[in-house]
């Protein structure tokens, strides 16, 4: 190092950015880079989200078709080899309730939760909770437990 290649350390010196609209003496007076006229030259122009210049956008383009049901419940589903599997883990022991399956993380605090019949259940448990398909609840009362609709 000597006095021919200093410089300051990476990230100290901050290039400014030119300083437009101030004046012709400048270079960067008059229009300030906006060009002449029209729109984009104004202050406070904004173009709206999806506007393609004119050309009918995307969004009005494309059809719109099917509804939302305002009505619909939607559940989370729990099958029986989850359900197994907690047992074989030693997780629950003869009670499953929505507390329980809300600690394991199988489900959250507002969710409705239906029990579904993949896989099979060896071991009888007293299972509690919103809903339960007709194999899931036939698999669990044949393992010996009850299924209790809340």
């Amino acid at each position: 190092m000597n006095l021919s290649n200093l410089k300051p350390a990476k990230g100290a010196v901050h290039k400014e950015g030119k300083r437009v609209g101030r004046g012709q003496g400048s270079g960067k007076g008059g229009t300030a880079t906006r060009g002449h006229k029209g729109a984009k030259s104004r202050s406070g122009y904004s173009k709206k989200i999806g506007f393609e210049g004119g050309q009918m956008p995307l969004q009005r383009r494309v059809p719109k078709f099917g509804f939302t049901n305002i009505n619909r419940k939607e559940y989370q589903g729990i099958n029986l080899d989850t359900l197994q599997d907690l047992v074989d883990r030693k997780v629950i022991k003869d009670t499953v309730t929505l507390d329980t399956l809300i600690e394991n993380r199988l489900a959250r605090k507002n969710d409705l939760v239906k029990i579904l019949g993949r896989g099979e259940l060896k071991t009888s448990l007293k299972v509690s909770v919103h809903k339960f398909t007709a194999s899931a609840k036939a698999a669990i009362e044949a393992a010996g437990g009850e299924a209790i609709s809340l």
